[in-house]
C-alpha cells in the first residue's frame, strides 16, 4: 500500500494521508483552520524552530504517512530535501479538528503519533473550542497512546514546555452551527 501511495496524485485541491494502511483522502481546510494554524505558527520562534505545515511524516514500523497541519522540530533538524520527514526529528505535530477528522485526531493519528514516538501532539479543536495537549509517548502500533492530556479551553493560555512557549489561545477562531461530539 505504501508503495501505491506514494504513486497516487490527488486531484487538485485534495489532500491524501496513509493512515495504518488506508488511505484517507479530504478537501482543502477552511478559513477558521487555516487562521487557527497561522496563528500557532506565527508563536514559535523561528530562530530555535523550523515549523512546516502540510509536510508528509514517515511513522517508523507503521504503515502510515500522516500530513499533520503544523510540525514542529528544531531548525538544526530540518533535512535539506525530501518528502517523508522522519517522526524522529519532531517535536510536536499539531492537528486542527475539521467536521469530518474528528475521530482520526482523537482517536488514530493519536495512537500513530505516540508508536512514532512523537514527544507532544496538539490536538486544537474549534468544534468544542479547546486544545488537548498530549505528552509522553508509550507503547507501540494501535496500542500506543500519550500518557498524559492536558485541556485548555480557547481563551486561556497553554504552556508548551517542550518548546519554551505559551500558546496564546485567545484569537482561535470556533465553528458555528457544528454538532458537539464526545472526544477527548
Amino acid at each position: 500500500m505504501t508503495r501505491y501511495f506514494e504513486e497516487l496524485e490527488p486531484p487538485e485541491g485534495v489532500r491524501a494521508e496513509l493512515l495504518r494502511g488506508v488511505i484517507v483522502m479530504m478537501t482543502s481546510s477552511g478559513i477558521v483552520h487555516n487562521v487557527i494554524v497561522a496563528r500557532v505558527q506565527d508563536q514559535i520562534p523561528r530562530q530555535r524552530w523550523s515549523r512546516l505545515q502540510t509536510q508528509d511524516v514517515d511513522i517508523l514500523d507503521e504503515a502510515s504517512e500522516p500530513v499533520p497541519d503544523l510540525i514542529v522540530l528544531g531548525r538544526d533538524l530540518l533535512p535539506e530535501s525530501g518528502r517523508l520527514l522522519s517522526c524522529r526529528l519532531i517535536t510536536m505535530v499539531v492537528e486542527v479538528v475539521s467536521k469530518s477528522s474528528v475521530h482520526q485526531d482523537y482517536v488514530t493519528k493519536r495512537s500513530i503519533y505516540a508508536a512514532g514516538k512523537i514527544p507532544v501532539y496538539l490536538v486544537l479543536d474549534p468544534i468544542m473550542a479547546q486544545c488537548v495537549l498530549l505528552t509522553k509517548p508509550t507503547g507501540q502500533g494501535e496500542e500506543a497512546d500519550y500518557l498524559t492530556q492536558e485541556i485548555v479551553k480557547f481563551g486561556d493560555r497553554l504552556p508548551l514546555e517542550a518548546l519554551g512557549i505559551e500558546l496564546d489561545t485567545s484569537e482561535f477562531g470556533t465553528f458555528s452551527g457544528v454538532r458537539p461530539h464526545r472526544y477527548p
